[in-house]
């Protein structure tokens, strides 16, 4: 049997030596052996029983992350032709999901997805139903405002619940960080798929359809997630008195003092490049070719995390993600002065390669600081954090951009990114994990 397998591994060797007629076959054989290699950490991790169906559940359930505040312009823009009270709308639907999200995130973590998920996904389904229908009816702008609040206050926040599932069946396994990086990858899929999914609705449809898209989406994903109950974590239930008091005023995770500084000037630079290239492209003359732009941001951090993913990490994951987190913030910091839009495109895409590995690691920290039974709710504090930047930071750089100019825009946009690299240098002893975590 040696002598077979030593006359094949020869074989091989002499199809790949020059002028064997293979030899085309064995590059190709060879870049086949390096995908396979790449990808093997994640056909590891579906391997889990019926994890991919929690994970699909959890893709299809968090779209509206990524069209619900623009589906909101589209639809008030179009019926009333005011951009100001459409963008205020979706602001308060921003504000209400940072607000309500961590305290969703805690019944989770207290009584169990299920519990929780079902009511919610019903109030977040009437809301936007009621959303459609005031605008539809031409109701007064103020009108807009409750049913938009009440649409993102219960728009339920997934990642954090499927990462949550991750967390409870691979605990201690190195598949872990495979697994949060597919879901950061799931979340860039959103947002590639997502914006141009409800614009097209939105002008080519029916104003209504992209928010109405959203909606049935969101219940359709949630409801399925939701039924899966066999790998649904154990709710902690409700503390004891004494646990109740110890825990009253403390963080869920102790790196949340950092991460959500860090992750609020994240999302206030992300807002802030997404108007900045819509202003930048328009200067051009091109502006239908700013969701191609942006796309390819999140095309560039899709295919980081993927490759972040796929290796196994020596370094201290809060060493990483301040490494990853400088990247990126350093690559915005050439924005403003790219030339022309192909060049701002091939720059983009290189400069999302940190963005998802930044995230991932986030994540990470947090997942492995959290106190025990508050692990939805730790994480659930990232995205909050990331909502309360964008709606801030849309107002400061709407203005900013309407004064001054895209370039201006993509200067406001750094500087936020380094904020968020300060707080996470000053902060980055609270983010080791050895020395944080709870015992």
């Amino acid at each position: 049997m040696m002598g077979a397998e030593e006359a094949d591994a020869g074989g091989m060797r002499r199809a790949g030596e020059p002028g064997a007629a293979g030899r085309g076959d064995t590059a190709g054989g060879r870049v086949r052996r390096v995908l396979a290699r790449s990808l093997e950490p994640y056909a590891d991790v579906f391997r889990v029983r019926r994890a991919w169906r929690f994970s699909a559940a959890g893709l299809i359930g968090r779209m509206p992350m990524a069209m619900l505040g623009l589906g909101t312009v589209l639809l008030i823009s179009a019926a009333t032709g005011r951009y100001g009270v459409a963008g205020s709308v979706s602001a308060a639907g921003s504000i209400g999901y940072a607000i309500c999200a961590p305290q969703s995130a805690r019944l989770v973590d207290r009584y169990g997805q299920r519990r929780v998920l079902r009511p919610l996904a019903a109030i977040f389904a009437v809301s936007t139903l009621l959303l459609i229908v005031t605008v539809e009816l031409g109701a007064p702008s103020w009108a807009f405002f409750v049913p938009g609040a009440a649409a993102g206050a219960t728009m339920p926040s997934l990642g954090s619940m499927v990462r949550a599932r991750w967390s409870a069946l691979l605990t201690g396994s190195p598949r872990l960080h495979a697994a949060f990086s597919f879901e950061s990858v799931a979340d860039e899929v959103c947002f590639i798929v997502g914006p141009a999914a409800v614009t097209l609705l939105a002008t080519e449809v029916y104003p209504a359809a992209g928010v109405g898209a959203a909606a049935a989406l969101c219940l359709a994903g949630t409801l399925w997630f939701a039924a899966q109950r066999d790998t649904e974590p154990p709710p902690a239930g409700r503390p004891s008195p004494a646990d109740a008091v110890s825990r009253r005023g403390r963080l869920a995770a102790p790196g949340l003092l950092v991460l959500v500084p860090v992750y609020v000037f994240l999302g206030a630079m992300f807002v802030g490049i997404d108007l900045s290239t819509v202003a930048f492209a328009q200067h051009f003359g091109h502006k239908p070719l700013a969701g191609f732009i942006l796309g390819s941001y999140a095309l560039g951090s899709a295919t980081g995390g993927l490759w972040y993913g796929s290796r196994h990490w020596r370094a201290p994951v809060e060493r990483r993600f301040a490494i990853t987190l400088a990247l990126t913030v350093g690559g915005v910091g050439t924005f403003w002065a790219q030339p022309n839009l192909v060049s701002l495109t091939c720059v983009i895409y290189l400069c999302g390669l940190t963005i998802a590995p930044t995230l991932i690691a986030g994540f990470s920290l947090v997942d492995a600081q959290a106190l025990p039974g508050r692990n939805t709710e730790a994480m659930s504090w990232l995205s909050t954090g990331i909502s309360i930047g964008v709606a801030a930071g849309a107002t400061a750089a709407g203005f900013i951009v309407d004064a001054a100019g895209a370039r201006w825009g993509y200067g406001f946009a750094a500087s936020c990114g380094g904020a968020s690299v300060l707080f996470c240098l000053a902060g980055l002893r609270r983010l080791n994990v050895g020395a944080a975590t709870p015992q």
